[in-house]
């Protein structure tokens, strides 16, 4: 007992990178020993080993449907039109507005860097040792598609595994809840809806505690997927790797530290230096707690104490901005989505760029403030591409041992995102503390 105590103490960032550079150890001798005797013995180890990995895998996709679905509920049931007023709605418009921002940024450095160009990965040999199969889901074939798919039958969707049918329906199940409990004059009624909120807001909860037993075996599904994953292909995908994480950290820096900048500078005619000075402490905890949930205590008492936002305008922002505002979420996304059409084929047009965006957008909103929430999410956004499961089960396997590291940094871009939202609203409305 004293053993496992004081391993799970150890940061799972921390637990997870050990596990991922053991795997890349372990796999890359593997290959290396192939290539001096021309043996297949990476193939015999995988065959033992990938089971451990595709276990993590398919965890992530039995979670990834009720996760989002009640994480949507729950948030877009807590956006009272009656309480919103015009202030709540502008902060809703400016995290949109930075949402699809991120998300064109995340695109635009994902088409300059082509991270997935030279792998070559053999589907069919590593698919199977996901152990996954079943067909494909159709990708939408332009924009109108693309609207006419967001209205599909909510069940026949969840049957496709269809996620965008699923979203909408998520967010307009909670909005007519919201409104229904804030107009109705009939008692039981009221209480009938809020039972079935008290349900999803439980169901909810339930599910992160899933995700977070989950959270406890990414180490070992890290370290079988890392190893089939380098035993396989050897140092040819570490080049795509670095691309594609460098790719996001960069596309992160240039939101916090350009568009954030130019906001403040453009909008509020303030210095950006002033507003990193104070954001200092938020943008530190969240990068390493990982989760803009787990941050928003700090967020919260940052707004109030060092920029003076008033407390019924920060104690509304914030906790929205956590769940809905997912700015570096909308970064990470892309990159994977553009190294999925690198190494599978797919020509991107700009309308299949244009679904992306509005997918990752979308989905991002039921990232929910969990740690490792964007990993889920990439089998939405992966699914827009018309992939087959062993395909976005690929992809998934490789983005699962950095994904701990961008985590990190695309936490710090959500809660820097809403504090800065928060912040321009407040400025521009008024509510700020008068010294």
């Amino acid at each position: 007992m004293g053993i496992i105590k004081k391993y799970t103490s150890i940061p799972l960032p921390y637990r997870v990178g050990v596990a991922f550079l053991l795997g890349v150890a372990f796999g890359l001798s593997l290959w290396y020993y192939d290539m001096a005797n021309g043996s297949n013995l990476g193939e015999r180890v995988a065959t033992y080993i990938s089971p451990f990995g595709a276990v993590l895998v398919r965890m992530l996709k039995m979670v990834v449907i009720p996760i989002v679905f009640f994480s949507l509920i729950v948030g877009s049931s807590g956006l009272s039109p009656k309480k919103l007023g015009r202030v709540g709605a502008k902060v809703l418009l400016w995290y949109m507005l930075t949402s699809f921002i991120a998300a064109m940024i995340g695109v635009g450095i994902a088409m300059f860097v082509h991270p997935g160009q030279g792998v070559a990965v053999d589907v069919e040999k590593l698919g199977n040792s996901m152990g996954e199969g079943g067909p494909s889901i159709t990708p939408p074939s332009g924009l109108t598609d693309l609207i006419l798919k967001m209205f599909t039958n909510p069940f026949e969707a969840l049957a496709n595994g269809e996620f965008l049918p699923i979203i909408v329906f998520a967010l307009l199940f909670g909005l007519a809840a919201r409104v229904l409990l804030d107009h109705t004059q009939n008692e039981t009624e009221r209480r009938q809806i809020q039972s079935m909120l008290d349900f999803a807001s439980g169901a909810n909860s339930v599910m992160f505690k899933i995700v977070s037993w989950i959270l406890e075996y990414f180490p070992i599904g890290v370290f079988s997927l890392a190893v089939v994953n380098f035993g396989l292909y050897g140092p040819s995908i570490i080049g795509p790797y670095l691309k594609a994480v460098l790719g996001v950290i960069s596309g992160i820096a240039i939101m916090i530290f350009v568009v954030y900048s130019i906001l403040l500078s453009v909008v509020l005619k303030e210095s950006p230096i002033d507003f990193f000075k104070r954001a200092k402490e938020v943008m530190i905890t969240s990068f390493f707690t990982r989760s803009s949930a787990a941050t928003l205590p700090v967020t919260i008492k940052t707004a109030i104490e060092s920029f003076k936002i008033k407390r019924e305008l920060a104690e509304f922002s914030l906790p929205v901005g956590a769940t809905i505002n997912m700015n570096g979420v909308c970064i990470h996304l892309p990159m994977w989505a553009v190294f999925a059409a690198d190494v599978f084929g797919i020509d991107l047009t700009v309308s299949s760029l244009a679904i992306v965006i509005i997918t990752t957008v979308l989905s991002a909103i039921g990232a929910g403030g969990v740690p490792g929430g964007s990993l889920m999410l990439l089998f939405i956004v992966l699914g827009t591409l018309g992939l087959e499961p062993s395909q976005i089960a690929i992809i998934v396997a490789l983005a699962l041992g950095v994904n701990p590291l961008i985590d990190m940094f695309e936490t710090m871009n959500n809660v820097t995102g809403d504090l800065c939202c928060t912040y321009i609203v407040a400025k521009k409305e008024g509510m700020i503390e008068q010294s």
